[in-house]
């Protein structure tokens, strides 16, 4: 013999049955939503590209190397990179000069040769030509190789406008691929916006 408690005459509500699936269809509803969410979080990483701004001040033979294997490492691995030259790191991007990058060997603790000789008439060419034999015999890139490969991976190098007027250059003297007339606001900008920003 039944009760009234354990009837649910026709008519009267949803019974447990109906509450169950309605309970169902709002997780499955929601877990839909929270897949959705997750997959625009992932599509936001992955256009999250690392960003690097290095200032390059420097243009002799030894210095010219860092930013420029920073810059196509970084750019190999996708980074956007800018890489600025300012003052002496200007003689990289220029097509003459960059062939023709000197060493000093005054001052340099890591060089093979006394200062007293060091500052005797033609020692940079000698410690230039030792350095360039270096390179050679160890078959490292040259600079215009790595130029040429920083061009290749898509690292935007830029010339100071400020720098190119102070040393009388022509725009036209430069790599092709360079951006040139880039005043100092522009490179802060970028570098404002750069996950990292290094000064060589």
């Amino acid at each position: 013999m039944s009760t009234d408690a354990d009837e649910t005459p026709e008519g009267d509500g949803p019974t447990a049955a109906d509450a169950a699936e309605v309970d169902v269809a709002e997780l499955r509803a929601r877990v839909d939503e929270l897949e959705e969410q997750l997959a625009a979080v992932e599509a936001d990483a992955d256009d999250d590209t690392n960003s690097m701004v290095i200032i390059a001040t420097k243009g002799t033979l030894d210095m010219a190397y860092p930013p420029l294997i920073l810059a196509s490492t970084a750019a190999a691995f996708g980074w956007d990179v800018t890489l600025f030259h300012t003052f002496w790191g200007l003689d990289v991007l220029h097509e003459e000069k960059s062939t023709e990058l000197q060493m000093s060997s005054v001052g340099n603790p890591n060089m093979p040769v006394p200062n007293a000789v060091a500052s005797l008439p033609g020692m940079d060419r000698v410690t230039t030509k030792m350095m360039e034999k270096k390179i050679a015999d160890n078959e490292t890139a040259t600079i215009e190789e790595l130029i040429e490969t920083s061009f290749d991976m898509g690292v935007e190098m830029q010339a100071c406008q400020m720098t190119i007027e102070l040393m009388g250059y022509d725009e036209d003297d430069f790599y092709d691929d360079v951006t040139v007339g880039v005043g100092a606001a522009t490179a802060l900008e970028r570098m404002a916006d750069a996950d990292i920003q290094l000064l060589v």
